[in-house]
């Protein structure tokens, strides 16, 4: 289901420029901002990166990649 939601215009145009260095679009970068943001409240012990990791693999599960883990 899709909303409309407004938002700041300077947000859009910061999107626009982060949106090109992953190939994202406009609405699928404020989409990933979003998913860091609530992940990190949700978990405030956690740092940027290891929350993007996290959802790089949640991502990759999706999408069907995954390999068995083996110890040591």
């Amino acid at each position: 289901m899709t909303t409309a939601v407004r938002v700041s215009a300077k947000l859009v145009q910061e999107a626009k420029l982060y949106s090109k260095l992953d190939n994202r679009s406009v609405r699928g970068q404020i989409e990933h901002w979003a998913r860091i943001g609530k992940c990190a409240e949700e978990n405030p012990d956690l740092t940027c990166s290891l929350i993007k990791e996290i959802l790089l693999g949640l991502e990759e599960l999706d999408q069907g990649e995954h390999s068995e883990y083996i110890s040591g």
